[in-house]
């Protein structure tokens, strides 16, 4: 695909998130350019980690290449060096879908679960994505209430969210890779269709070694347990973008 990258670059962004920002190319794609910013708690926790955006720009398209290969709808278009991802433009659905296969994180925090204690079954979890009030846990019935989703769509996204587990789940286990859990975000097409969206990264999940269980994801950061792009480095590594 032949774009000007620069030209489009020239223009505003029409959304900047923590660490990203998507430009519109035409209606019916945006580009999204993958920054060096890392944060944690909601933004309280802030940097900057130079080849950050590069390795989560290959990690991500890579990831998406694997879903579309599976037959499950993405917004994902193309890759373009070094840190910009071509997508189809999409209404995001203001909901988060978190998919957990082992107990970690927020999950152990509220819940007698223990750290790394394998589940039965993968959790399926939805939070209102909203930066205002909290990112709050959501039942069908709020998320009705508020029109975030029909109910259809919410099968639908519980539907397609175990589908990206169970394909992203077989693809790091085969390179050596834990997929602990992940959040995933939805968006609708001109035609009503949902797609997986916005981004899939060591950013979006947390990813464990399969035999020393070392982290390398984001909570690297979060924890201040070393060189974060260096984790991610290794994911890229690991799954052939590198």
């Amino acid at each position: 695909m032949n774009i000007d990258v620069k030209k489009i670059l020239n223009e505003k962004p029409i959304y900047s998130g923590k660490a990203k920002s998507i430009y519109k190319i035409d209606e019916d794609k945006v580009l999204i350019e993958f920054r060096d910013d890392i944060t944690a708690g909601d933004g309280a926790k802030k940097d900057i980690k130079k080849g950050k955006g590069y390795l989560n720009a290959l990690i991500s398209s890579k990831l998406f290449e694997v879903l579309n290969k599976d037959n499950i709808p993405t917004h994902y278009i193309e890759y373009i060096d070094p840190v910009y991802m071509v997508a189809k433009n999409v209404e995001i659905v203001l909901i988060e879908v978190i998919v957990r296969n082992i107990a970690a994180g927020s999950l152990c925090r509220k819940y007698p679960f223990k750290e790394g204690q394998e589940l039965k079954r993968p959790i399926v979890q939805f939070d209102y994505k909203s930066d205002e009030y909290g990112d709050p846990m959501l039942n069908e019935d709020i998320a009705i209430a508020l029109d975030l989703a029909t109910e259809e769509e919410l099968k639908r996204l519980k539907e397609l969210a175990l589908k990206v587990n169970e394909s992203l789940k077989k693809f790091f286990d085969e390179r050596g890779i834990i997929l602990v859990d992940f959040k995933i975000e939805f968006g609708r097409t001109k035609d009503g269709e949902l797609v997986v969206a916005d981004e899939i990264s060591p950013d979006t999940m947390r990813l464990w070694d399969k035999e020393t269980k070392d982290i390398l994801d984001k909570d690297i950061f979060r924890k201040d347990l070393g060189d974060v792009v260096g984790k991610y480095e290794i994911v890229a590594k690991r799954i052939g973008c590198i």
